[in-house]
């Protein structure tokens, strides 16, 4: 597979911190059901609470 620059990697905005983020290898296989950057957002969302962006 050829390499491809990061700007043309799919991305997503995480509904915790309304960043963007983009695809990373380790979620190839499950794309699709990915919703948030990181464990900490993912913490968040399941505590109702709202981290502070940026």
């Amino acid at each position: 597979m050829k390499m491809r620059k990061k700007a043309d990697l799919p991305t997503k905005i995480c509904p915790v911190c309304n960043r963007p983020f983009a695809w990373r290898k380790k979620w190839e296989r499950d794309w699709e059901n990915v919703v948030y950057c990181s464990d900490a957002c993912r913490a968040a969302s399941k505590r109702g609470q709202v981290q502070a962006g940026a």
